[in-house]
Formats: C-alpha cells, structure tokens, sequence
C-alpha cells in the first residue's frame, strides 16, 4: 500500500484528486494550514465533499501530519497551551473526516531534559484525551531524526510515552526511514534493517506500527539532520528498504512518501518513479548473501 503526503492547496479533495491520478493506494495530508496556529472549523461542505470524493476515488487509506508548530514538551506555558489546544483541533479534524491516523512529532525539551519531556508529553496527551473521549483516531508518534532537544529519537522514547499515558490504546507508532537512519539506526545493509525491526519488536512492538514514511536520507548514518531524498538516491540501502517492503507485517499499513515534489529527467513524477521503485522491490527474489 503505497502513497505520497499531497497538496490540499484548494480544497482537501485535491489531494484525493492526485492521489487518484497517480495511482497511488493512500494518500497522507493536513487539514489545515500547518504554519498557522489557527484555522478556520471545517464547514459541512467541506466535509460532504471530502466524504464523497473519498468514495469516488477509492482512495480509503489516510493519514494524516499534525502542524510543525506543536511542541507537546515545550516548558513555556503559552506555547503548551497553544499546541495542547491546536493538537485538539487537529484529532477533531481527523474525527470528522473519518481519518483513522494522524502522524505526530512527540516534541522537543527545550533544555529541560529528556525525562521531564517526555512526562509533559504523556501529561499533554492525557489532558487532550480527556477532553476528548471516544475518539476513533489514532495518534502515530513518530520516530524524529534528533536534531536539537528533539525527543523520539529512539525507540525507549515512544515505549516510555505509551507507558506513561493513561489510554495507551490511543497511541500508535509511524517509523520514517530517514529520520530512522539519521538517528543511528543503521539501513545501509539489510541486515542493519533486519537488527532495527529486531529492536523496535523488542521495545515498542511491530503491532504498534501503523504507518511507515518511505524516504531516503541525503545525510548519513548518526548524523542526526533530517533531509530526505528520493529513494535509492541516499544512504539508505534499498535492500534495507526491500526488507521493509516485503515484511507481512506491513503489507496493508500505509507506506507513505515524503519526497521532493519534482520531475525527473525522464518527465515522469518523481512520486511515480520512487513507488515503481518499491513495487519492484517488494516483487522482487530475495538476494543471495
């Protein structure tokens, strides 16, 4: 299952529109504008709308990225509130799109120390769960490359936010194979991939895992800087990414790219060549050592 994060520049269906035309299986968006803490309700019909090219699509699998601007650990006051109530807004919005994941940054400690982070993390999380029961929604903590005060670099992190919440159940895991590299998992072998899912079946639980974001790294192995690349075009091995592709583990969870909007130099979508890339690995022999 295969797609892209897509534009919703003019109206949320667009992205189902091109999700759609690219042949793609799923698709990943916001619903609102990512760098504005505040956005107007969704209205009816923009919700009717969604509904019904959803249907007209085919495109059922979706995820969903909340804003860049939360930060669920911050130690300033306002800016805790600020995302607490954004976060709130963004499940809201999954809720009433029928969107059963939103992909989400656990947050960065300011200095404050990772322990006392990830607490007001699972703290935040808690009082936005409280005020909101019976939500269907899912929320996936991402895996972070590490840059700065970053949390969620390692696995111990997301295992000590779901062990600190009060409704772990409401917690899911989205890995990023960029910022998985980056932060000194090691991809550049199959093996190396083997070993990362050997680990994160041991600390978090491969169950956990709801979406898988499918990016190559333009920076290497530990460097702790998040820039994807198109596939095969990094430091990721792609027999690490076709130990990925072929798990049954993952074969119906959403594989999403986070790729450079570009064309290549054949005229072709770069988002086209890099799921043609996966497909053919998934599809093809096991190599021989």
């Amino acid at each position: 299952m295969y797609g892209s994060h897509l534009s919703i520049a003019g109206g949320l269906q667009n992205a189902l529109l091109a999700a759609r035309d690219l042949h793609m299986d799923c698709v990943q968006v916001f619903t609102k504008n990512q760098r504005q803490w505040n956005a107007p309700p969704l209205t009816d019909e923009q919700i009717k709308t969604w509904h019904e090219h959803r249907q007209s699509t085919g495109i059922n699998h979706i995820v969903t990225h909340d804003s860049y601007l939360i930060n669920l650990a911050s130690p300033n006051p306002e800016t805790l509130a600020k995302s607490r109530a954004l976060f709130r807004d963004e499940l809201e919005r999954c809720e009433a799109l029928n969107i059963p994941s939103l992909v989400a940054h656990p947050g960065a400690h300011m200095k404050q120390g990772e322990d006392v982070g990830l607490q007001r993390i699972a703290d935040s999380l808690d009082a936005i769960h409280h005020d909101l029961p019976g939500l269907t929604v899912r929320t996936c903590l991402e895996i972070t490359a590490g840059q700065g005060t970053t949390l969620g670099y390692k696995f111990e992190h997301l295992a000590r936010i779901i062990e600190l919440v009060k409704q772990p159940e409401r917690l899911a895991v989205c890995l990023d194979t960029a910022h998985l590299i980056a932060a000194g998992y090691d991809l550049t072998s199959a093996d190396g991939c083997r070993d990362m899912l050997d680990q994160c079946e041991a600390i978090v639980g491969l169950d956990r895992i709801h979406v898988w974001h499918l990016n190559d790294s333009k920076t290497p192995l530990g460097s702790r800087v998040d820039r994807h690349h198109h596939i095969g075009h990094g430091h990721i091995s792609l027999d690490a990414f076709a130990v990925i592709v072929k798990h049954k583990k993952f074969k119906n969870i959403p594989k999403i790219l986070e790729t450079a909007k570009e064309i290549a130099p054949d005229g072709r979508d770069w988002d086209t060549i890099n799921i043609e890339t996966l497909k053919n690995l998934e599809k093809s022999p096991a190599r021989k050592k």
